[in-house]
């Protein structure tokens, strides 16, 4: 997949570019709903003789025109998104960088220059895409728009549990730790790199060395509790249970939450390494307990839980 990144005024040749066949949408967690749309343009491309591409957007439009929101945290930050959409399987990728002046082309403008000047023959988004200065360009003007230059598939919406999947939805899913239910939504479970570093080691006192995992922030983390997780280290997948917390029965005024990983059957050293956790299931809430040896048996009782999980 060839990547291309855009700027406004655009700063691309067209003759560059074969015809398309085009998705467009920010794409926000790649979810079933922009797969859809996704490897529908990847069909009409294979149907019209076009090559495959998509086309998204970064920052977020929130970052540049909210007026509160200066860090936004992604279900996929672009690099993910990124390897998402490569493995769909489509030709181009492009990624328009949002700035206010950007934001501020009319509908047709933007059809104009960042459509139909890139050689695009059938466009293909969702029911409710909307493009141009404050959004007002949308799939049922799309026609106007197009100058007949192109033509387009609109993909209705695509729903789980009779609700819409949405990028909102899931976003709300992992602040509420129903990380069970993500696959349902986005087609695999939820996952969040990190770099383990040392932490206090008071694991490995009580018999449950842990990874200390320093998430990367533009990442939601699932809310404070235990959970069934697997984690990548190098190119393998280890089963563990995972601790999002504070450590109240060690510390009353811990100020950042901690993300810790005891991994099942597991005994190397990885301080330093780049891991991935993938959450399963939400086992508990975090507690306080009265002591060392009450912990020491619900941890060994989360394990089971995890295994069983795993197991099951």
């Amino acid at each position: 997949m060839e990547v291309i990144k855009l700027e406004f005024p655009i700063n691309i040749d067209k003759n560059e570019i074969p015809p398309l066949s085009m998705a467009l949408g920010y794409f926000d967690g790649v979810h079933l709903g922009h797969q859809k749309v996704i490897l529908e343009a990847k069909k009409q491309a294979n149907q019209k003789g076009l090559r495959s591409a998509v086309m998204t957007f970064d920052p977020h439009p929130s970052i540049v025109l909210g007026k509160n929101e200066k860090h936004v945290q992604y279900i996929t930050p672009l690099a993910d998104k990124i390897k998402i959409i490569e493995e769909l399987g489509i030709d181009y990728l492009f990624i328009v960088h949002f700035t206010s002046e950007f934001a501020n082309l009319l509908p047709q403008e933007f059809i104009d220059q960042y459509v139909i000047d890139l050689n695009v023959k059938h466009v293909v988004a969702g029911f409710d895409f909307s493009y141009g200065r404050m959004g007002k360009g949308t799939m049922e003007i799309l026609p106007f728009h197009s100058r007949e230059k192109f033509t387009f598939t609109i993909v209705d919406k695509f729903t789980s549990g009779d609700e819409k999947v949405s990028s909102t939805r899931i976003r709300q899913y992992i602040k509420n730790g129903k990380t069970a239910e993500l696959p349902e939504l986005l087609g695999r479970f939820y996952k969040t790199p990190g770099i383990v570093v040392h932490g206090d080691k008071r694991g490995r006192t009580i018999g449950f060395p842990t990874a200390n995992v320093d998430t990367k922030n533009e990442y939601i983390t699932p809310p404070l509790g235990v959970y069934a997780v697997k984690i990548k280290i190098g190119e393998d997948w280890y089963e563990g249970v995972c601790n999002v917390g504070s450590k109240p029965t060690f510390n009353n005024d811990a100020l950042k939450v901690s993300v810790e990983v005891h991994i099942f059957n597991f005994q190397k050293d990885i301080y330093g390494a780049e891991v991935t956790i993938e959450w399963h299931q939400y086992l508990r809430k975090e507690q306080k307990f009265s002591g060392i040896q009450e912990l020491v048996t619900q941890i060994e009782k989360d394990k089971q839980n995890a295994i069983k999980y795993f197991n099951k």
